[in-house]
């Protein structure tokens, strides 16, 4: 019997400049949707991948050398909100050629209900949201 790990609704890491932070990230919320009981969710697949994209552009494009980059996510029982934070500057966009890169973006506004860029004191904040959905269920 699978057993749920009640977490606070409330979650963040911080990862390295490095490669193997992707994974990392990605683990880190699989753990915390398996925490909150999200993990079996129809959703939680998008979500999952939302992070590695979100994750992977944060290293590539967005955190400077010997900075690091910040998950954070939070659930309310209704809404999934995943953020990612860096120190870099400048403000991600869906490229226009697919062959340029970008389709990390595409793929975040593909599978969330929402998404955006907020301003830091020092960076950016990218975030996605999923909802609504009933309580204890992604699958819209």
């Amino acid at each position: 019997m699978n057993e749920t790990i009640q977490l606070p609704p409330l979650r963040e890491r911080f990862f390295r400049r490095e490669r193997r932070s992707v994974p990392a990230a990605r683990r880190f919320a699989h753990e915390t949707l398996t925490g909150w009981g999200l993990a079996e969710a129809g959703r939680s697949g998008d979500v999952l991948l939302c992070v590695s994209e979100l994750a992977t552009n944060a290293l590539l494009h967005g955190v400077p050398p010997g900075r690091h980059f910040r998950v954070f996510l939070r659930y309310d029982g209704a809404v999934l909100r995943v953020e990612v934070h860096d120190s870099g500057p400048g403000v991600p966009h869906i490229a226009e050629e697919a062959d340029e890169g970008g389709r990390g973006l595409l793929l975040v506004a593909a599978l969330a209900d929402k998404w955006g860029v907020g301003e830091r004191e020092l960076g950016k904040v990218v975030w996605c949201e999923f909802a609504p959905a009933p309580p204890g269920d992604l699958t819209r």
